[in-house]
Order: C-alpha cells, then sequence, then structure tokens
C-alpha cells in the first residue's frame, strides 16, 4: 500500500535520506524545509515540497493542511528538523536557548498537534519523533541539545499513550552517530568563555569553539549523537531502520538506531543506576 509522509527537514542530512527511502519504496512524501529550492534536484511526480519554519505555529498548521491538500492524506509524521548547539549552560544567550527550543523540541510539538487531528480522524498513523541517545543520558556542553530531546521524549510518551487508542503509534527513534550535516553548518556554540577551556578541551578536543565560519565548510559529522568517535554511519542505515519501523505491526514507543547507539544507552542507564542505588530506600526494577 503507499503511504504518505510528511517529514521535516527534508532537504539535508537524516532528513534527506529519509525522503529519498521513502520514495525509492514507492509511498509518496511531503518534504519540508526553510528553503524549498534546496531539494529542487529530487523533483519527481511522488515528491511535494513545501517550506515550512517549524518554530511558527500558525505556519505549521497551515503547511500541514497544505500537504493533505494536496496529498488527500497523510500516514507517516517525521518530525526531524532540528541542530546541534555546543556550548557550557551559563555560555548561552537567551536567544540561543529560545531557538534550539523552538527549533528542536516546541517545532515536534506543532506538527504532532497539527498532524494528530488528521491521523486520528482516519484511525490510523504514525508519528516517528527523530531523538537521540543523548536523551537517555547527557554530556558536558551539550545540555541545551539534550535538553530539548528530553522534553521532546517526554511528551511523545504521553503522546503515544493519548494516540493509541484511535489507532495512531508514536515512535521515539534513538540515534547515534550518523555522517550528516549535524557538526557542520548545522551545528552552532555558544561565546566562549575561559573559565570552561579546560572542559572544551577534554570534551571537545580544542580549548575554543571553532569559528562557525569554518564549521560550515568542513565535512558532515553527527546527527543526533554527541560522541564523534561513533560518527561512522552512512545516513541511508538510519534511512533504512525507520523503513522497516513504520512497517511493524505493532512499533515500538523507543526505538535505537545507529552504530554503538545500544551501548551509550545501556552505558547512561547503568550511571542512573548507581545513582539511585545510592539511596537505601530505592529498589531498581529487576
Amino acid at each position: 500500500m503507499t503511504r504518505t509522509w510528511f517529514i521535516t527537514g527534508a532537504n539535508r542530512g537524516l532528513g534527506r535520506a529519509f525522503t529519498e527511502a521513502a520514495l525509492a519504496h514507492g509511498d509518496h512524501v511531503v518534504g519540508t524545509a526553510r528553503d524549498p529550492r534546496t531539494l529542487e534536484d529530487l523533483a519527481q511526480d511522488r515528491l511535494t515540497v513545501l517550506p515550512l519554519d517549524v518554530r511558527d505555529r500558525d505556519d505549521v498548521r497551515a503547511t500541514v493542511d497544505k500537504a493533505i491538500a494536496a496529498t488527500g492524506s497523510l500516514d507517516i509524521i517525521v518530525n526531524n528538523a532540528g541542530y546541534g548547539l555546543v556550548g557550557a549552560i551559563e555560555e548561552f544567550s537567551e536567544s540561543q536557548i529560545r531557538d534550539q527550543m523552538d527549533t528542536n523540541f516546541y517545532g515536534a510539538v506543532w506538527v504532532s498537534q497539527a498532524a494528530a487531528p488528521h491521523l486520528r480522524n482516519r484511525g490510523h498513523g504514525h508519528i516517528v519523533q527523530i531523538s537521540t541517545v543523548g536523551a537517555v543520558g547527557s554530556m558536558p556542553l551539550f545540555g541545551m541539545y539534550n535538553a530539548g530531546k528530553w522534553a521532546l521524549e517526554g511528551f511523545s510518551a504521553a503522546l503515544a499513550d493519548e494516540l493509541r487508542p484511535f489507532g495512531i503509534a508514536v515512535t521515539i527513534a534513538q540515534l547515534g552517530g550518523f555522517a550528516t550535516d549535524w557538526a557542520g553548518s548545522s551545528m552552532r556554540f555558544a561565546t566562549a568563555n575561559p573559565v570552561y577551556a579546560d572542559l572544551r578541551t577534554a570534551t571537545l578536543g580544542t580549548a575554543d569553539y571553532p569559528d562557525p565560519r569554518a564549521v560550515a565548510t568542513e565535512p558532515a559529522a553527527a546527527e543526533g549523537t554527541e560522541e564523534a568517535e561513533w560518527v561512522d554511519a552512512d545516513p541511508a542505515v538510519a534511512a533504512a531502520a525507520v523503513l522497516e519501523l513504520v512497517n511493524l505491526p505493532d512499533p515500538p514507543l523507543r526505538k535505537i538506531i545507529g552504530p554503538g547507539a545500544q551501548q551509550m544507552v545501556a552505558i547512561a542507564l547503568d550511571q542512573r543506576r548507581q545513582d539511585y542505588a545510592r539511596d537505601p530506600e530505592f529498589n531498581w526494577p529487576t
């Protein structure tokens, strides 16, 4: 059965890989991007390209309506739009924090809200939230990025319970490292405070943050992960995993995807277990 996907941030990185995989599978895709011209090279009858800034709730609702009017229905929603943000919490400006949350968290909320009534009325559908192994643990200098993904997971778990009775699945895809633009031109940095120079060196291998103008021209790195050593997977691998995921008759709430991702989640959960073990009144479920 031919399905219709709605994919945010479809113009590059993982979003583009998801778009290409769905089209190759014979499905229809509504791909959104702030600049729709970046998808012109994929032009074909089964691809509808719409401009969208996910930070704008009204724009999201109007774009979802346009997508439905153009294709007749939506079956799979992939909330992929987002970017990396690096810095110590103290170093961020208010505008940097708000823009990170507006894009990585609120954007997914607005799309989920706009799509839910349509999927509910049809009695089926699947919302895939692109998250990260960093939403299970945390890492210094990635606090605001992690915060947005932790928030994404919190509302998505509740959304899954709310929509399940209507035949709609919600899956949180916790991704490891993939060779995309996440740490290239999609990465943004705080203004460096000298007191965190040692931390930057230990975490990033440099006492300073890279020049954003230089980063924009560097080879792409990780999407949805904070560990550079895991950056070795083709985005097509993630796309194949998501395609397999949406084909499942009973998809899970959480799906770990990517090389090393299972180990990273296990490490994060073990660290939490050790922390809770310090409380003599707490018993971790077996």
